[in-house]
């Protein structure tokens, strides 16, 4: 069993460190123009539209679930009647 444990492995490792690697273009000079051209707008933003996007989603969630979170605590805070 030790040597059957032993044979996965080695071949496990061998498969992992002779796998192919795709190359990539390194796109790290034209990000950092981006980010540093003086457009005047802040940082989250100059990614673009999926970053504008990404930003109305998180700021709409956290307005949402801030006015939720008002909305339960008010709500707990009064006591219910009795009938």
């Amino acid at each position: 069993m030790w040597r059957n444990l032993l044979g996965l492995r080695q071949i496990s490792q061998r498969t992992i460190s002779t796998a192919s690697r795709r190359q990539f273009e390194n796109r790290v000079p034209e990000k950092q123009k981006l980010f540093q051209e003086d457009n005047d707008l802040p940082v989250h933003l100059k990614g673009g539209l999926m970053d504008a996007l990404l930003y109305r989603v998180t700021m709409g969630l956290s307005v949402f679930g801030t006015a939720y979170v008002v909305y339960k605590l008010f709500e707990v805070s009064m006591p219910k009647k009795q009938n």
